[in-house]
Parts: C-alpha cells; sequence; structure tokens
C-alpha cells in the first residue's frame, strides 16, 4: 500500500470521504483548505484521510475512511499512523479526532493507537445532520473528541 496527497487538480473521493462525513458541503470545504491523503493497494484508491489545521500547532484528522471491503484489515490503523507523522511535518504539537458516541470500533481504534478522550461536543451530530444516524441499534447523537500530544 502507498499514501500520496490529493493533488488540487484531481478529482475527490467523494464516495469514500462520505463514508466518514455524510455531509458533502462539509467534505469540500475541508478537502479545500486541508491536506487529504489517498491510500492506495496497485491502482484502487482503498482509504483516505485529510489533515486541517484547528488552532495554532494542532491538526485535526477531520476525515478518515477504509473502503467496506477493505475494513478489518488494519489499513485503518495504518492510515492513523501516517496522519500522526504527517502531522508532526506539519509542526502540530497536538493532534485532535473526533468521532460518534456510536462509534466503537473507530473510539478502540483511536484509542490503541494513543488518542486519548478529551471532551463531548453533546448533540452535535443532531445538530449537523439531516438526518438520524444509527450504528449497532446505537443513535448517534454526541461527537467524542479525542487528542494526542506530539
Amino acid at each position: 500500500m502507498f499514501i500520496k496527497l490529493l493533488d488540487k487538480k484531481q478529482e475527490i473521493p467523494f464516495d469514500l470521504l462520505l463514508l466518514a462525513d455524510p455531509s458533502r458541503d462539509l467534505v469540500e470545504e475541508y478537502v479545500r483548505r486541508g491536506y487529504c491523503y489517498l491510500a492506495f493497494q496497485e491502482n484502487e484508491i482503498v482509504g483516505e484521510f485529510v489533515l486541517i489545521h484547528t488552532h495554532p500547532q494542532t491538526i485535526e484528522i477531520a476525515n478518515i475512511a477504509v473502503k467496506e471491503e477493505y475494513q478489518g484489515q488494519g489499513i485503518g490503523s495504518v492510515l492513523v499512523y501516517r496522519a500522526i507523522e504527517e502531522a508532526k511535518k506539519l509542526k502540530a504539537k497536538i493532534v485532535e479526532i473526533g468521532t460518534g458516541n456510536s462509534s466503537m470500533n473507530q473510539l478502540k481504534l483511536y484509542q490503541r493507537c494513543g488518542f486519548r478522550i478529551f471532551g463531548i461536543d453533546p448533540d452535535y451530530f443532531i445538530r449537523n445532520d439531516d438526518e438520524e444516524i444509527y450504528e449497532d441499534g446505537i443513535q448517534c447523537k454526541d461527537m467524542i473528541r479525542l487528542r494526542m500530544d506530539l
């Protein structure tokens, strides 16, 4: 697998980015202002992550996703660790990431990679998404915020 930065002239792989964030408008906005990295196996895009500056010396992993047929193969971990390395290259001292209260697999992954919970944004997904989101029978309401000091 190799990972490369999306060229601003390349087409944005919305099908993949929308797996992690259902708002096309938000995805377009943070891809435009951030850094979108694509993961390839042979010539196929299998995953991606987007980094954005949120505060001085703070980078957020604003979006991270693996194609459904490639999930469960360790690609998500590779992407998280590569995102951390890229944040270091961008001189970040803190990396943040957020996920839904119902996203148990993502919460486990981020904590295994060294992130720690530092806050909750109550009703984030109710305020920002047009449709209700359910995962494993749990309504996604709150944004769980995690961070790592570099």
